[in-house]
């Protein structure tokens, strides 16, 4: 359960983060599940890193968007056509 349970949030995410970002993004349902989970261990790691969340504990739904915005913004600078 504990699986399907994180692809049903990383979906959740990453929906949301779409959302906030602007711009338009090419990305299917599995990329956005994808996206949601990334930007969930990015908050997690992260907040570990500073101090916000002991090790090993997940992050927040807050925390989770905003590591998936971050993730989405780092995807986007690298995919970007020149």
């Amino acid at each position: 359960m504990g699986i399907l349970a994180t692809i049903v949030v990383g979906f959740i995410v990453g929906l949301i983060a779409r959302a906030i970002m602007p711009g338009d993004q090419k990305l299917g349902l599995i990329m956005t599940t994808l996206l949601g989970i990334a930007g969930s261990l990015v908050a997690s790691y992260g907040g570990a890193a500073v101090g916000l969340y002991a090790p090993g504990t997940p992050a927040g739904w807050i925390a989770s968007v905003v590591g998936a915005i971050l993730v989405l913004w780092i995807y986007g600078m690298v995919s970007k056509k020149g």
